[in-house]
């Protein structure tokens, strides 16, 4: 249980990069391992359609709830790896010129953005009249955050590997151009999504530059839903809070000095026939604090 506890501290303690990494990460494993209880069963796994965004506005209606946890959900380990380095290049791009909440709200709406772009293409377009499908996946959203971190500072340099420096927004632009041309060879749907995310990184650094934080809403609102969550799951402490009074006269003042003078002996006496590892947590800094009187 040791990786756990690590895991949910990192969790914690991490920024939005890390969270988004390890929610999709989440996302995945449940999938998977459902896919093997429904394959044992010998049933098709239900799980990926419920998360994914249909084409089908009825179908849509009756789970408005993909619209955002689409962008979550893979279900191929080459799909969940490339986005998952995409998000981690250009989400640590993106936090060295802005800060972790800024990433937060754009990947979420750069991955609304996209299925959006999706949806309304699906029913308007004469060629996806006869066509049902399904989006999922991180693109849009990660689409989102490399154009934002382009456009806010276009003349970064950015190395690759076996190819050479390149300007962060020669990188945006190919990945856009190649989305626009992709329409017509294969994933019409993904990569109209591309281009909804991409449109949202561009809109979010345009609306930047005038003083409009388009995501700040999303900040405050996501803010104080983790610590209602926190404050849900958090455990009660059992130690009491004892206030302490000021004692009204002299007598008072002694029958208090002589009500604590009897709780230390019996904490004394616990300790002679016990040991002081017997001791509770409040009788040990009531202890401390005598000493240090």
């Amino acid at each position: 249980m040791e990786i756990l506890s690590d895991i949910k501290q990192t969790f914690k303690e991490g920024t939005s990069l890390t969270r988004l990494i390890y929610i999709n990460l989440g996302f995945f494993i449940l999938i998977m391992l459902t896919s093997v209880v429904f394959y044992l069963s010998a049933l098709p796994n239900p799980v990926a359609g419920w998360l994914s965004v249909p084409s089908d506005l009825q179908s849509l209606s009756r789970q408005p709830w993909s619209v955002v946890t689409y962008m979550f959900t893979h279900t191929g380990f080459l799909h969940i790896l490339f986005n998952l380095l995409g998000l981690y290049w250009f989400g640590k791009l993106f936090m060295y010129r802005l800060d972790s909440g800024k990433l937060l709200s754009v990947y979420l709406m750069g991955g609304i953005s996209g299925a959006v772009f999706y949806i309304a293409a699906y029913n308007i377009f004469p060629v996806f009249q006869q066509a049902e499908g399904l989006l999922l996946g991180a693109s849009a959203s990660v689409y989102a955050i490399l154009v934002a971190v382009a456009v806010y500072d276009p003349d970064m340099e950015l190395h690759l590997s076996f190819i050479g420096t390149f300007k962060l927004k020669y990188v945006a632009a190919f990945y856009v151009l190649l989305s626009v041309i992709s329409i017509s060879v294969s994933n019409a749907g993904g990569n109209i999504a591309h281009l909804g995310g991409a449109a949202w990184g561009w809109f979010f650094i345009w609306q930047l530059g005038k003083g409009r934080d388009m995501g700040s809403g999303i900040e405050k609102i996501l803010t104080g839903f983790g610590r209602f969550l926190g404050n849900l799951f958090k455990p009660k402490s059992r130690l009491k809070v004892a206030h302490k009074q000021t004692p009204r006269d002299d007598y008072e003042y002694n029958r208090m000095k002589n009500a604590e003078q009897e709780e230390i002996n019996r904490i004394l006496e616990k300790i002679a026939k016990a040991g002081y590892d017997s001791l509770t947590k409040g009788e040990k800094e009531l202890l401390f604090r005598q000493g240090k009187n």
